[in-house]
């Protein structure tokens, strides 16, 4: 029997440092898309896809998230004596109900694969899903829904791909794709962390949505540091590849990359213009920004 994929690991605890002196005091993840933070976005994306427990990996000064995902008390009480309810509303939508959420501490910045390990025991034995809040998923149908439709037929492990040109895929991990499905699926045969120039299998990289077996843990366990002296995710999947299926998604909608400064700004115009009330005033905003720049 197929387990439903029920919690998902969030991790939250980079510096950030892309983002300096923004990043300072305020953790990037609470930074803002249009009115809201982006760990926002990528836990309404959780929930959308059936997620029903939320695991965050932190750090230090990582608090802010989680009294966002709290109740405020104060200021919910002062918006019901003022009478705005929906300001309230909105309030209460957002906030998890009691339980669903746990939060863990990553001591060292040991590498996403640590990280993903730090949660092995609020995960348990079950299948899980691992969303990075760097990377905001927009799309109709969202990004770990349109994943948990191929885990639901194809079951074992799943990760969500996009195409890069083939001069870039030295900046990603990258997939080597088996034939393709009639359902737009397709059997993963290997992958590769940040391939040299020229020699990438594909140009598919992992974008960071990923549903993985609980068998990765004890692999993260015993892992050596890869790349860049951490610990990766990708090493370890490697392995598990040699015992478990692992199926890709192209991911249909787009990506942005909220760890850059191009990737949070295009974001935040995207989600903007997606606001009809406010795209009429921005678009005439934008074209004389784009005149002034030529």
């Amino acid at each position: 029997m197929r387990h439903t994929i029920r919690k998902a690991v969030l991790p939250v605890a980079g510096l950030g440092t892309r983002f300096l002196p923004a990043t300072k005091a305020v953790p990037k993840e609470m930074l803002t898309i249009l009115d809201r933070p982006i760990i926002q976005y990528v836990v309404d994306e959780a929930r959308a896809a059936g997620i029903e427990h939320i695991v965050f990996v932190t750090g230090r000064n990582k608090h802010v998230i989680e009294d966002h995902f709290d109740i405020a008390y104060e200021l919910e009480e002062t918006l019901r004596r003022r009478n705005k309810t929906q300001a309230l509303e909105l309030l209460e939508k957002i906030r998890p109900s009691a339980g669903t959420t746990s939060f863990t501490r990553q001591q060292e910045p040991l590498g996403l694969g640590h990280a993903i390990w730090c949660a092995r025991d609020l995960i348990g034995n079950e299948p899980f899903a691992i969303l990075l809040p760097d990377m905001l998923m927009k799309a109709p149908k969202g990004c770990l829904s349109q994943m948990v439709k191929a885990y639901e037929s194809h079951g074992g492990n799943v990760i969500s791909v996009e195409e890069v040109p083939f001069d870039q895929t030295h900046n990603y991990g990258i997939v080597e794709r088996g034939e393709p499905r009639t359902d737009g699926t397709f059997a993963i045969t290997g992958m590769v962390e940040k391939p040299e120039p020229g020699t990438a299998p594909s140009n598919l990289y992992i974008n960071g949505r990923y549903i993985l077996q609980p068998e990765i843990f004890d692999l993260l366990g015993e892992q050596t540091k890869g790349a860049g002296g951490e610990i990766q995710l990708t090493d370890a999947m490697l392995t598990l590849m040699g015992k478990q299926s692992f199926h890709g998604v192209e991911f249909r909608g787009e990506t942005y990359d909220c760890g850059s400064r191009k990737g949070f700004l295009s974001a935040n115009v995207a989600y903007a213009l997606d606001d009809h009330e406010l795209a009429v005033e921005l678009r005439p905003m934008l074209d004389k920004l784009l005149v002034k720049a030529s």
